[in-house]
Order: C-alpha cells, then structure tokens, then sequence
C-alpha cells in the first residue's frame, strides 16, 4: 500500500529505497561509490534524512551546505543529475500516493536545477566551498 501521508517514517523509508538503487546504478554508484565508502553510508543517509526533513518537513535539522558537498565530486555531470532525478521520481512514485510524490519530485527537480546552475553554469558559483 502507498504512503498517503508525509512523515519522517515514511520519508525514511523512501530515502533508504532510493539510495539503495542509487548504490546499484551503473551510471551514478560509481561516483557515490567513489566519494562514499561503505561503512561512511549510515552517517551519509542520517546526513540525507536531515536535508529532506528539513526541505519537506521544516524540521531545520540539516545545517550543511549541498553546494559545497557537491563542488568537490569529480566527473560529476547533468547527466548523473538526470539519471539521480529519474530514480527519485521512480521511487517516489513506487512508494506514495501521486499527491505526495509529486510535491517530493518538484521539490527535487527545484534543488536540481539549483545545484546545477552552479555547478555547470555559473562558474563564479564554483568558489564556494563547504
């Protein structure tokens, strides 16, 4: 049965999901992989589960700066971008009701975009650091 309801449990439960796929991709795990060893994933998904409880939830929890994170992935492409958005929305979709993924993909597609004017299109954006 479909979540028809955003909460932290059911939130925590999609992002395990999707970050379970994302590891086993063979476009975008390897550059996970390559930033991320395995016994770093636990603190990376709580790290995870902060950003969006923050961003679906305003729960102010993450206090991070996903640029920055970002800045330092070598090889990183839009292409990584859209295979990870292709995965969210297919997860989301698996798992809530369309009302509610829906409000999780647009929200995704927005911090997407943002990230990757700065990260391709804005080359002053690079400097930042985190």
């Amino acid at each position: 049965m479909k979540q028809a309801e955003l909460t932290e449990a059911a939130l925590a439960a999609f992002l395990d999901a999707f970050y379970a796929r994302v590891r086993r991709d063979p476009l975008i795990g390897p550059v996970f992989a390559a930033k991320i060893p395995d016994e770093a994933w636990p603190r990376h998904l709580a790290t995870i589960h902060d950003f969006w409880s923050s961003v679906l939830l305003k729960t102010g929890r993450y206090k991070g700066n996903p640029f920055g994170r970002h800045l330092g992935i070598e090889g990183i492409n839009p292409a990584h971008f859209a295979r990870w958005l292709g995965l969210f929305e297919e997860t989301a979709a698996e798992i809530f009701v369309p009302e509610i993924a829906g409000i999780l993909v647009e929200r995704a597609h927005r911090i997407g975009d943002s990230l990757k004017s700065g990260l391709f299109f804005r080359p002053e954006m690079r400097t930042v650091r985190p």
